[in-house]
């Protein structure tokens, strides 16, 4: 019945039209804002310029990263992936709110803007004091207050939609510092000084932008006593009141008048320590502008990838580790990893003769590729075995024949 016409009527549903009306929601909604509440702001002008741009493209990168719930080997090798409630908020959906990437990427730029970011599990299974326990959601909170053996952590209540202030034991938070900190954070370090300049040079943009004229009047005489003083200050409103109040400006002046312009760019150094700022900013976080604009190549790519994404991911992934899971679930071979797609990067002609060579020397199977290629797996089962499909079959072993007995003739004399 439910796949028919009339089946699918009855049970079907509108967002529209079956709502509950207006003023009669049978639940409190809780504080209402016009932006999301749980997005973190950037503060201390961190905001501006090549700033934002590098936090954000570190930050994109690293949440592009596959975090997992995994369980290794006594070596430390992937064995396979545990299925848990830690799994799918690193994998499909860290809270109500925001999906495992939004997440990890709100971890980055929270941790990039204040030096140290808070990673609190909200919703777990049994008591986070009883042992062994499943994480249902996380969010990330601001730490306020450091203590001994707890923290307090400005974090977002989901179900009052305000951002609330509550104490933590440190044993049960996941407090992941930012590996730059040096760089980045630290009062004199490169970047904020860097930040200091790029201020320092749009206040400067203001005023050169804020329609002033800068005049100086030259009067034909001097303005010493105070008659002559109210004299100019007359001059000088009346010239005022001229090009205010004229449609394009226009003004006119006594034949014995000098006026001298001043409103000339000021000649001082500051561009050229912004652009210098900003090329070591880029070499102590492993960057280059070819990184952002998207033209670096493969070797640049690996060597950012090496220095700045990977000390980031360790650095979330070790005291996630370090903090959620017990010492049971370590000792079992439980850990946080994440993964690259190596081929995300790499070109048509060069994915193909990297297929080529997986496949050969069997460290991937057909299906494998295909499935990287974005293509369904093939049904024949030899396209899931890891076998070398150049290596033509040795043919099948022929078992001997049986001898057949030969009768022995009597000699004929």
């Amino acid at each position: 019945m439910a796949n028919t016409i009339f089946g699918r009527l009855r049970t079907a549903w509108n967002v529209f039209r079956d709502r509950d009306p207006i003023g009669e929601f049978p639940r409190d909604q809780g504080h209402v804002s016009s932006r999301p509440m749980h997005m973190h702001m950037m503060t201390m002008g961190n905001e501006k310029s090549i700033v934002n741009a590098v936090y954000t493209r570190c930050a994109i990168d690293v949440a592009a990263l596959n975090y997992r719930h995994i369980k290794v080997d006594a070596n430390g090798s992937f064995l396979d992936t545990i299925d848990s409630g830690l799994n799918k908020c690193l994998s499909i959906s860290a809270n109500i709110d925001q999906s495992h990437m939004a997440f990890i990427l709100d971890v980055v730029i929270s941790m990039f803007d204040e030096g140290h970011v808070a990673i609190v599990p909200v919703d777990t299974s049994v008591n986070f004091a009883s042992g062994s326990f499943d994480i249902l959601s996380l969010r990330t909170g601001k730490v306020l207050e450091w203590h001994p053996s707890h923290v307090k952590v400005r974090l977002y209540n989901d179900r009052t939609g305000r951002d609330e202030d509550i104490h933590i034991d440190k044993e049960r938070v996941a407090i992941v510092e930012n590996p730059f900190y040096s760089t980045m954070n630290a009062p004199n370090s490169t970047l904020q000084r860097l930040i200091r300049k790029l201020n320092l040079l749009d206040v400067i943009d203001e005023q050169s932008g804020s329609g002033k004229l800068d005049l100086i009047i030259q009067l034909p005489y001097a303005v010493k006593s105070s008659a002559r003083q109210l004299q100019a200050e007359q001059r000088r409103a009346a010239l005022q009141a001229q090009l205010k109040d004229s449609q394009y400006g226009v003004a006119y002046a006594d034949a014995v008048e000098k006026i001298v312009q001043l409103n000339r760019p000021a000649e001082n150094n500051l561009l050229g320590q912004v652009e210098y700022l900003t090329t070591m900013v880029y070499n102590q976080l492993g960057m280059t502008q070819k990184i952002l604009d998207g033209t670096a190549t493969e070797e640049e790519f690996l060597n950012y990838y090496n220095r700045s994404v990977l000390p980031i991911a360790d650095a979330v992934g070790f005291e996630m580790k370090r903090k959620f899971l017990t010492q049971t679930a370590i000792t079992q071979g439980q850990s946080i990893g994440h993964f690259r797609d190596i081929f995300s990067m790499v070109t048509a002609a060069n994915l193909a003769e990297l297929a080529d060579k997986f496949t050969r020397n069997e460290i991937a199977s057909s299906n494998e590729i295909r499935a990287v290629v974005g293509w369904k797996p093939s049904d024949d089962p030899r396209a899931s075995e890891l076998k070398n499909k150049n290596i033509a079959e040795p043919p099948p072993v022929m078992e001997p024949a049986e001898e057949v007995p030969v009768e022995e003739v009597p000699p004929k004399y």
